[in-house]
């Protein structure tokens, strides 16, 4: 096998070794289950990606037809064919995506790709699932207390969804090349929200087009909200911060967030819950949740379980 890591920024991989090929993705994507579709096949995985933080972009090609299982936990990806074929299974629909299209598998859902082509070498695209729908709840100015709805597949026939495809896949041409660019954290994050914005424009091209954009008023809380939610926040106080009435502000996120501050502020408290579990060691759901400003364990957990799927307990045990 050889791999290799420039700067710490550009990753690569190489190897015919089945149990390095799944290690390599693994630590660069998602664990996952790999076998060949025919018995005796030989492997030949090339892959190279950059981590952008929320967003990682790289290309992956295995150089024999195989399997995978794999359920996405806690994130959104795509993976759009350069070359061959990508067959999966969504449900009960088969989606096959070749050159000039792309699958798009949902988080924390086993989504079975039944045949990766030989020939096929895709740009795969993962974002973080909870930097991703809050990008989406900025960029379209609604929330998403159920996630994203996305199709199973990437509709080519619009403009902003041949420039998005075309963008991935231009920055993925060449990331050793650019692997100097890729040291700065300023350039990873406008490249990063990039992606996302371009993802999700892409994806509601109608109502990115027509969403009005919000008004200072709530923009001025939803920003407070974020850089402190363990705050205990009133009505009063969010309502003084914007300068209106506690109505008015009421009224406010309702016509441009369609949800209450309180709504809100619930769902910013749930997703840095959401990462402090995930990264967590040594912490228990009642310290986490009591950080957060969650006073009710019980109601913590349903609210946790309605947003994320699953409850509390079983992120920290991942």
């Amino acid at each position: 096998m050889a791999t290799g890591t420039s700067a710490n920024v550009v990753h690569r991989a190489a190897t015919r070794d089945w149990g390095e090929a799944i290690r390599a993705v693994t630590g660069a994507y998602f664990p996952h289950e790999l076998r060949p579709v025919r018995p005796a096949e030989r492997l030949d995985l090339a892959m190279h990606t950059v981590d952008l933080g929320p967003v990682t972009v790289g290309r992956i090609g295995w150089g024999a037809d195989v399997a995978i299982e794999c359920a996405y936990p806690d994130a959104y990806e795509v993976n759009m064919p350069l070359s061959g074929s990508l067959r999966s299974r969504h449900g009960a629909d088969t989606v096959v995506s070749t050159d000039g299209t792309g699958t798009i598998f949902p988080p924390d859902r086993t989504t079975p790709i039944t045949r990766w082509s030989a020939d096929c070498t895709v740009v795969g695209v993962k974002f973080d699932r909870a930097r991703l729908e809050r990008e989406a709840e900025r960029v379209l100015a609604t929330s998403l207390p159920g996630g994203l709805n996305l199709p199973s597949q990437i509709d080519r026939r619009s403009a902003a969804t041949r420039g998005w495809l075309h963008f991935a896949r231009t920055l993925s041409a060449d990331l050793q090349g650019i692997n100097a660019l890729l040291r700065s954290d300023l350039l990873t994050a406008q490249l990063s929200s990039a992606l996302m914005t371009g993802f999700v424009l892409a994806m509601h091209p109608d109502q990115g087009a027509s969403t009005p954009a919000r008004p200072r008023i709530v923009n001025r809380v939803l920003d407070r909200l974020h850089a402190d939610p363990g705050h205990p926040w009133t009505a009063s106080e969010m309502a003084g911060i914007a300068g209106v009435s506690v109505r008015r502000l009421q009224e406010g996120f309702r016509e441009y967030v369609g949800a209450t501050p309180s709504a809100c502020l619930r769902d910013i408290r749930l997703d840095r819950a959401h990462q402090e579990l995930l990264a967590a060691e040594a912490v228990t759901v009642a310290e986490v949740a009591a950080r957060w400003n969650f006073t009710n364990t019980g109601r913590f957990a349903a609210a946790y379980r309605r947003k994320y799927g699953h409850s509390p307990s079983e992120t920290l045990q991942r």
